[in-house]
């Protein structure tokens, strides 16, 4: 969905990295990788704006293999800024 989504934005790449559901599937909180890294905070504050239609294409495509559609929270996932970061710091 979110491939589907970022074509139109030339030069952004955004992948689900993990996803962390509540024990009564109520709630799932989704952390985004986005590259670069620069806008990622602008794009999961666009897609939180946008969580109610994100819930609704995921129902529409999950409706005959979940009986509820958790609600949707979006983070960003900087793992891989902080990698980054903690080579840069070994390489001095």
């Amino acid at each position: 969905m979110f491939q589907q989504q970022t074509r139109q934005t030339r030069g952004v790449l955004v992948s689900v990295s993990a996803c962390r559901i509540s024990p009564d599937m109520s709630i799932c909180r989704v952390y985004l990788s986005v590259f670069p890294s620069e806008q990622a905070e602008q794009i999961v504050k666009n897609v939180n704006e946008n969580q109610k239609s994100v819930r609704f294409e995921l129902g529409n495509r999950m409706r005959h293999q979940l009986r509820i559609i958790p609600e949707l929270k979006f983070f960003v996932d900087d793992s891989l800024d902080y990698v980054d970061h903690i080579d840069e710091l070994l390489k001095q």
